[in-house]
């Protein structure tokens, strides 16, 4: 690996100069005569330096003197965003099966009705969002997108905290970062680089994010092997069939307090890497002005710049709060059959959580993707004129950005709430799944750690998250650690 940094060391100024020069025959749209100009900073007709086009980011949010989006335009473009919206019509139909008597015993039924009631609207918060980067910049806009991609797991993190599901929260926690650790990005990586022999990423931005990413595991590692210390310490001599001891209620406050002041730590250290990412320091710096900043990324900037959005940021935001309103009493209904479902169909409590929950997230962008694939191909299939689009430079891995939001801002505002209402959620996590999140580190950093990615790296993310699913169905969890999550009152569980 240190040879493969050093060799792209080298190269860095030979690779700048090319990318700039073969951009048109690279990039998947074909920068314009202006958008080349853009990414040098300077003004096509005179050549000074080029000057934005809104002052201050008020002016750009409020669109000063551009034509503001009418309303009815607007929810057209919101629920016309994709065929995937057609599944919102199943909306009303799974909240009459929860509700419906006739329907008490078919839980299966209302789970995947609500299963597939959320699906759209995962879709709608990825629109939403992109419509917000329009107003808000890229900077502001990729954590608005990265924080609305994650909504539709966090509204189910919450309901299952309320319910008091805390190990399948745990799981389900370990799952979506897992989720978009490995299968997401190494999708990604395999479809993106199948006919260019490498992509690139923001050297800075990964720098940042592989730091990010190792403090937020590490952090789960800390209780789960002060755990293992004092269980086998005091396992000796105590228990004659050869059980580990009850640890009782004190040692179950001192891992909640252990893990409320981890989850402060972690929340200072997101707060703290998204004010330098936003503002590093000296004065003008941001992610574009980076000397190794893909020129690509320039010129997405410059795109945002000029691109007028579809959809009225008012609108917009009234669309998400009511999306969010829908997401959540779906959710609730979604939760309410997942024990039955359990029973039912023998399914570990830990694959349920580790594999099909945050399933939910990825189904809405595997179906378009899905869709767009089969459309281009059947395109080239039958009408033989289409000539294929030139392959992308640059990687998509805001997914890793996902996960990395999710460790370190939503995990740890899940101990707080716990904490406001009376919920002992800890980070005390399943040993397993703690390894999983380890390897999974691991492995994602060494891809990533020269900022290049290319097909086969996507592949091995892929089959290291089939090996995970493949462990996980065998897998029943450790109930010495469910224990330490049950609620007052709460009758412990098989898994």
């Amino acid at each position: 690996m240190a040879e493969r940094r050093a060799t792209h060391t080298r190269q860095n100024t030979s690779n700048q100069i090319i990318s700039q020069e073969c951009s048109v025959q690279l990039s998947p749209e074909p920068l314009s005569a202006t958008e080349l100009a853009s990414v040098n900073h300077q003004d096509l007709e005179t050549g000074e330096p080029l000057r934005p086009r809104f002052k201050t980011t008020c002016d750009r949010f409020l669109r000063r003197g551009k034509k503001p989006v009418g309303v009815i335009q607007s929810i057209k473009k919101i629920y016309g965003c994709s065929w995937l919206n057609l599944l919102l019509l199943l909306t009303p139909v799974a909240w009459w099966a929860h509700f419906d008597e006739n329907m008490a015993d078919y839980h299966t039924a209302v789970f995947s009705l609500c299963f597939l009631t959320i699906i759209p609207h995962e879709c709608l918060f990825d629109y939403c969002g992109e419509q917000m980067a329009l107003y808000c910049g890229k900077d502001l806009g990729d954590l608005i997108t990265i924080t609305l991609n994650n909504a539709v797991e966090v509204t189910l993190a919450i309901i299952l905290l309320l319910k008091c599901e805390l190990k399948l929260l745990q799981s389900t926690i370990t799952g979506v970062v897992l989720l978009h650790l490995l299968l997401v990005p190494g999708a990604a990586f395999l479809t993106g680089g199948a006919r260019i022999w490498e992509q690139d990423l923001h050297p800075a931005h990964t720098q940042l994010n592989h730091t990010l990413l190792t403090v937020g595991v590490l952090a789960l590692l800390l209780p789960a092997s002060f755990y293992a210390a004092i269980s086998g310490s005091t396992s000796s001599g105590v228990s004659a069939n050869g059980e580990l001891p009850d640890l009782g209620s004190s040692t179950q406050t001192d891992f909640l307090t252990m893990s409320r002041g981890l989850a402060v730590l972690l929340l200072l250290i997101y707060i703290c890497s998204r004010i330098f990412y936003h503002n590093p320091p000296g004065a003008g710096n941001n992610s574009l002005t980076h000397s190794l900043t893909p020129a690509q990324l320039k010129a997405y900037e410059a795109k945002l710049q000029e691109e007028e959005p579809d959809v009225n940021q008012w609108v917009c935001i009234g669309a998400l709060i009511v999306n969010i309103a829908v997401v959540a009493v779906t959710s609730e209904w979604l939760v309410d059959s997942i024990e039955p479902v359990r029973h039912v169909s023998n399914i570990t409590e830990e694959w349920f959580g580790l594999v099909l929950i945050p399933f939910v997230s990825f189904s809405a962008d595997g179906a378009v993707a899905a869709g767009y694939f089969l459309q281009k191909a059947s395109r080239r299939v039958w009408y033989k004129t289409e000539a294929p689009e030139p392959p992308n430079t640059l990687a998509k891995a805001e997914a890793i950005d996902l996960s990395i939001q999710f460790v370190l801002l939503w995990m740890p505002f899940l101990t707080l709430l716990g904490w406001c209402t009376g919920k002992p959620f800890n980070l005390l996590f399943d040993f397993f799944e703690v390894a999983l999140l380890l390897g999974a580190c691991f492995l994602v950093n060494f891809v990533t750690a020269d900022s290049k990615t290319n097909w086969a790296e996507g592949f091995i993310l892929l089959s290291f998250y089939a090996m995970m699913v493949l462990c996980t169905w065998y897998y029943t969890g450790e109930s010495d650690l469910s224990s330490l999550l049950l609620c007052p009152g709460q009758p412990a569980t098989d898994t």
